[in-house]
């Protein structure tokens, strides 16, 4: 690479760190007279790259946003942490329809890695290891993405068109709060006008996305992700489970988290800790029951079934089972 071209890919990278350089800065920086920066400049627009121009006594020199994303500078730093980002995007399923995006961005910044990165990057990902395994996850449209986030952002109604895990499809009107990751997938949470009810929506399910004119007041209350947690645990399902138990809430939602479990909680009389262990309902809905007695033994705390009598025969159960292990000798 001749030095001129050199220079030039340095500014390109002076600018994309942000804010407006001045034209010595700049000189400085590049180690070359201020006429020759301007002469840099012209380069890269004649590269299409957009380079504004600021007057003033603070002017100099900054990128604009333009029509094409311009060639990106990392270092080495930030290189690692762009393609870490995506290897842990693929795994953990928060991706786009688009799957072959990511691992075409991986692959092009990998090509021009300096060797020694790309052998300590391939150490790294050699050596990593997961403790979940990934799942093979149904991911959102990028388009109906970043429609529904625009819609969330101005606070503008949309039209959805959605299927439910029942193979149902409607056509709704959401005033979108805000969008979330949970284990893997992508979901939206607003009210639905029409129900005048709070909805959640997963976004793979979502096969068109139009914003509509109009808009509407944000709610107070629990923030996006509350919502959605509270939806999972409140959701209708095949049993619906009611569990009192001793102790305080960490020990609770140390295997019952907000996305399983709703946990009743009653305003104490004055001078009573909120934090003190004591009994505390506990309610899930859930399609099995079977996983629910390991979970209530690893509490570790006493706990009372109100409902269902069947989980009490499979607690009863376990329990036999347990106590016909430890006899064997």
């Amino acid at each position: 690479m001749s030095r001129p071209t050199g220079r030039v890919l340095t500014l390109l990278e002076l600018l994309q760190s942000g804010g407006t350089r001045t034209v010595a800065e700049l000189a400085d920086r590049l180690g070359v007279e201020g006429r020759t920066v301007r002469r840099y400049v012209d380069h890269l627009i004649d590269l299409d790259v957009p380079v504004e121009s600021v007057r003033g006594r603070y002017g100099g020199y900054r990128l604009a946003a333009g029509y094409r994303l311009p060639p990106l500078m990392f270092n080495e730093d930030e290189a690692l942490a762009v393609l870490l980002g995506l290897v842990a995007g693929r795994r953990a399923g928060l991706t786009t329809t688009h799957r072959a995006a990511s691992e075409t961005a991986s692959a092009k910044i990998r090509r021009v890695l300096p060797r020694h990165l790309a052998r300590r990057l391939d150490t790294l990902l050699d050596t990593l290891a997961f403790t979940d395994e990934p799942g093979d996850v149904d991911t959102p449209d990028a388009e109906i993405l970043l429609t529904v986030a625009d819609a969330v952002r101005h606070r503008r109604p949309v039209s959805i068109r959605y299927t439910d895990r029942d193979g149902r499809r409607s056509e709704r009107t959401l005033h979108a709060y805000g969008i979330v990751a949970h284990a893997g997938r992508w979901y939206v949470t607003g009210e639905d006008p029409r129900a005048g009810e709070d909805r959640t929506f997963r976004l793979d399910r979502i096969a068109d996305a139009r914003a509509l004119p109009g808009s509407f007041e944000a709610p107070s209350g629990p923030d996006p992700a509350q919502r959605v947690l509270s939806g999972f645990a409140t959701a209708a399902y095949r049993h619906e489970v009611t569990v009192r138990i001793h102790g305080t809430v960490e020990q609770i939602r140390a295997r019952l988290p907000a996305g399983i479990a709703h946990l009743e909680e009653h305003e104490l009389p004055a001078g009573q800790d909120a934090s003190a262990e004591r009994w505390r309902r506990v309610e899930l809905r859930v399609e099995r029951l079977d996983w629910l007695p390991p979970v209530l033994a690893s509490l570790d705390r006493p706990f009372v079934i109100e409902r269902p009598d069947e989980l009490r025969g499979l607690v009863a159960a376990l329990a036999d089972r347990l106590a016909s292990c430890a006899r064997l000798a």
